[in-house]
């Protein structure tokens, strides 16, 4: 099966493990933590506050952590975030099972949270082209999609579910904190990769400009991130933070049936990562992309319309799938288009500009909630964020001119390593192809 082949890959099988068990960690959070604040009589405002600080922390963070990536060893950094990530977490556990948690606990901790999410999301997405050969990087990457959709968004809110059931809230965030101790011990493991690239020792000033000159050059890049950012800004704040207060308050559900929702939508973004994973990379990627991307967002109204939990299921299952279905083709663009000694840069500026306005979603979610109510407020979300997607592939100047060439030029380095002639041509530039 084409799909496991970067399995075989000592470092990136070990990556791909303790990233497994850390993402099944972060599913049983996504549960535990918005009833946490409810059992301690919050409400969408405080669930928005403690949104805001965690979007504050990684936000805060992005930029450093793509500066760092790609002047030290990746897998340092990502020790570091899971570190921190366990402090949180592992903090907020031990509050909570000792009767003392209160809001501003879970606001303060929300911030270191959100500051590991920071270090951790440039170092994961350029860490990839370290570990295998550039033909397998597509199926690399889906396997990292179809994995973060299983652990995350499948089993892991499946799993919350039971476990906030079986020891509470608290219980459940000590068990969170723990999946971090796993995944530090596989990244100890793996071989040390120090990367030493050309002008790595200029000041972070100069460095961080090169990136930003490499992203206004590339539509295609700049373009998406503008993109990402309006639609994070209307549906993310609102499917966070309502969608758990609408079952709650509206369908009366329990932590299970939110966890089930939650699995649906994994179970359907793991089928679209494998798919994509086993047919590779469509000959038109960015048309693709906006479009899957873009029908996600219009199935976040079901969020809005649905009027009991089987009903946010298949809703829930269709975002994931047309969302998961974009991911590993949005990260073999980041890969195969940037330069190695810009990945780690790049990735960051990919967070920071798509997350970048996430602070004011979880700002203006609670009070839009209380002017208009929930439904409302995410039936606009989805409708909004499809649009967006969707409109923004045929008003940007050039976006589409830039589409096609990655999937022929993956196929002829899979020919070339399995057919190597004696005297090879000049090394292909990545950033150029398409």
């Amino acid at each position: 099966m084409r799909l496991i082949g970067p399995l075989r890959e000592r470092d990136f099988a070990l990556f791909w493990a303790g990233t497994l068990v850390s993402l099944l960690g972060d599913g049983i959070y996504l549960v535990a933590l918005p009833f946490t604040v409810l059992d301690l009589g919050g409400g969408a405002g405080s669930l928005s506050l403690v949104g805001l600080a965690w979007s504050l922390g990684m936000v805060g963070f992005l930029l450093a952590g793509g500066l760092l990536a790609d002047r030290h060893d990746k897998r340092h950094q990502l020790l570091v975030a899971d570190a921190l990530r366990l402090l949180a977490v592992g903090t907020a556990g031990a509050l909570s099972l000792g009767g003392v948690l209160e809001i501003w606990h879970m606001v303060a901790l929300g911030f270191v949270f959100g500051a590991g999410e920071g270090l951790s999301g440039p170092a994961m997405g350029a860490i990839v082209p370290e570990l295998v050969p550039a033909p397998l990087l597509v199926q690399a990457n889906a396997l990292q999609g179809s994995l973060r959709h299983i652990a995350l968004r499948l089993a892991g809110p499946g799993l919350g579910g039971a476990v906030v059931a079986l020891v509470g809230t608290g219980g459940a965030l000590l068990v969170d904190a723990g999946t971090f101790a796993a995944s530090i011990a596989c990244l100890l493991a793996m071989r040390a990769r120090i990367p030493v690239h050309e002008g790595e020792h200029e000041p972070l000033r100069v460095q961080l400009r090169e990136a930003a000159t490499f992203v206004r050059g590339q539509v295609w890049l700049w373009a998406t991130l503008i993109m990402a950012a309006v639609a994070l800004l209307f549906f993310l704040g609102p499917t966070e933070v309502l969608l758990p207060i609408r079952m709650d308050d509206d369908l009366g559900a329990s932590a299970g049936s939110f966890g089930l929702v939650l699995a649906a939508g994994g179970l359907g973004a793991t089928l679209g990562a494998v798919l994509v994973g086993q047919l590779g990379m469509p000959k038109r990627e960015i048309t693709v992309l906006y479009w899957v991307w873009g029908l996600a967002g219009f199935f976040l109204c079901g969020y809005a319309i649905a009027g009991t939990v089987w009903l946010l299921v298949l809703f829930s299952f269709a975002f994931g799938l047309f969302s998961g279905a974009g991911d590993p083709i949005w990260s073999t663009l980041m890969q195969v288009r940037v330069p190695v000694a810009l990945r780690g840069r790049v990735a960051s500026l990919d967070w920071l500009v798509s997350v970048g306005l996430t602070p004011i979603s979880f700002a203006l979610t609670g009070p839009a909630a209380a002017a208009f109510g929930a439904g409302p407020v995410l039936l606009v979300a989805g409708l909004v964020a499809g649009a967006v997607t969707c409109g923004m592939l045929y008003v940007i100047p050039g976006l589409r001119a830039q589409d096609g060439g990655i999937a022929r030029a993956l196929a002829e380095e899979q020919a070339a390593a399995s057919d190597p002639q004696p005297f090879s041509s000049p090394p292909r530039s990545w950033a150029n192809v398409g």
